[in-house]
């Protein structure tokens, strides 16, 4: 499996980043585990997480991500220096929010606590601040970085436009420039990411690691109605999917997947790992036979035929 460089974090991954908002939520400690180990035995490498994962859970406070993460690490001797850990700071976690220093300063050491480690691979922005200052913000991560506590920033729901500010601010005073981005993007979700962001991304070298790269699992294939998804944890997500345009796009998939002898989803993954631009998607896994899909899709190659045909669903 040939490894990636994450733009100028100086880190470079595998073509698939774990997405870590699943543990504590829709599997417990045990199955993470197990979905951890194969992922690492599959030859990947990097696993994104965040301080609020998962609040939304009745009866979580956030944190129990991470702290999955932590104890599957502890449990792991050596595996630290295996893998790249991504978390975030900014959501609401009810002790605090936001992207001021101060709080910025609270929060790493939390995370760091959570994940039993010295340091982490890649801190994000979670989400924009609109109260916070770009420069304030930066300082804390520079503080960071210099400490050792962090290896690496990057921004996550950020447009073009405040990256570029962001950009500016770091250069005006010193600091540090974001070095990755993370938007939503995927076969069915396009906007937030091509156009003005992917081309600041391009011409300053900012590494991309996308999320709900499956459209919250409707790129799997398996929502064709409203009864597919219901009960299921993310049925918000699918449901908006449920139409004619979306119908259109999962016939195309499962054409060019029967081409490939794949599933949907693999080539809805090999798809956003073959865009201009993108370092890795993010995906979530449930079940160690997921991963050995992740798998298949890092070595799926798609033809400039099948590009075309997904592009153009329902032509």
């Amino acid at each position: 499996m040939q490894s990636r460089k994450l733009g100028r974090t100086g880190l470079t991954i595998a073509p698939l980043v774990f997405g870590g908002n699943v543990f504590g939520w829709t599997i417990d400690k045990e199955q993470s585990f197990r979905v951890l180990d194969a992922f690492v035995d599959h030859g990947f490498d990097a696993i994104d997480t965040a301080d609020v994962y998962s609040r939304w859970v009745p009866g979580n406070q956030g944190g129990e991500s991470e702290a999955i993460i932590g104890e599957w690490l502890a449990a792991r001797p050596g595996i630290r220096d295996k893998v790249k850990i991504f978390t975030k700071v900014g959501s609401d976690v009810g002790e605090g929010k936001g992207l001021s220093s101060g709080w910025i300063a609270k929060a790493v050491e939390k995370s760091l606590a959570r994940l039993k480690t010295d340091y982490i691979d890649l801190y994000f922005s979670h989400w924009p601040d609109p109260e916070a200052d770009h420069a304030d913000t930066l300082a804390a991560y520079d503080a960071l970085l210099k400490a050792g506590k962090i290896r690496s920033i990057g921004a996550s729901n950020y447009d073009a436009a405040l990256l570029k500010a962001a950009f500016e601010a770091a250069d005006a005073n010193g600091l540090p420039r974001y070095q990755a981005i993370q938007p939503e993007y995927n076969l069915i979700e396009r906007a937030k990411f091509e156009g003005p962001l992917r081309d600041l991304c391009l011409e300053t070298d900012t590494g991309v690691v996308t999320y709900y790269s499956l459209a919250s699992g409707f790129l799997s294939g398996k929502y064709r109605s409203k009864a597919d998804s219901e009960g299921k944890a993310r049925s918000r997500g699918v449901d908006q999917y449920l139409n004619d345009k979306g119908f259109a796009l999962i016939d195309t998939l499962e054409g060019v997947a029967a081409r490939h002898g794949a599933k949907p989803a693999e080539v809805a993954l090999a798809w956003v790992a073959a865009q201009r631009g993108v370092t890795a998607p993010i995906a979530s896994a449930t079940k160690v036979e997921h991963v050995e899909s992740f798998a298949r899709a890092a070595e799926l190659v798609l033809t400039p035929e099948d590009l075309v045909r997904l592009d153009q669903p329902g032509a």
